[in-house]
């Protein structure tokens, strides 16, 4: 007998061509899974990538919001500045000296001192250029071309934000005209 007969004594003798189309068959089968498998774990990646991003986003935005969440109040609150405000550019003269004013002065002097303190800052207007991101135009004067001749009503930012465009006029060479009514 010989050595490959002593071999195969023991098993059953392959069949030639039927045995070689298994492994081919079976070595495709064994490269597909494997494709998928690495297919697989490249889109688990990416979902593990996406859902990284999503809650970083959704933290960045939550602390947004907590960061901002004042503002909507304080906007009301600038309404009452406003008027503070206007109600003391209009006190009488004769009566400034007045005990009365003096305190209204006071509140409205401690009020925005309180807005200030929770992080709201007044924007500069007059004098300077135009600035679209900062001001809102509501007349064309005559004055010095793209200048803020006129500041109708302040402007504020709150923590980095505008919270209301500053109103103002700007100067134009051309003649006066109203923008907004």
């Amino acid at each position: 007998m010989s050595e490959d007969e002593e071999r195969y004594s023991d098993t059953e003798q392959p069949e030639g061509d039927e045995s070689l189309m298994d492994v081919a068959t079976l070595t495709k089968e064994l490269d597909d899974a494997r494709q998928r498998a690495e297919d697989y774990l490249i889109s688990w990646q990416r979902a593990q990538a996406d859902f990284t991003n999503i809650r970083r986003r959704l933290e960045q935005d939550k602390a947004e919001a907590i960061k901002y969440a004042e503002g909507d109040l304080i906007l009301k609150l600038l309404l009452v500045l406003d008027d503070l405000d206007r109600a003391m550019k209009h006190a009488p003269p004769d009566l400034k000296s007045d005990g009365w004013v003096q305190g209204m002065e006071g509140i409205a002097r401690k009020f925005k001192g309180v807005l200030e303190g929770a992080g709201l800052e007044e924007i500069a207007a007059m004098g300077l250029a135009f600035d679209p991101t900062l001001h809102e135009a509501v007349a064309c004067l005559p004055g010095p071309e793209g200048m803020v001749i006129a500041e109708h009503d302040k402007g504020y930012r709150f923590k980095d934000r505008v919270l209301r465009p500053s109103r103002v006029a700007v100067g134009s060479s051309e003649p006066a005209q109203e923008i907004i009514a």
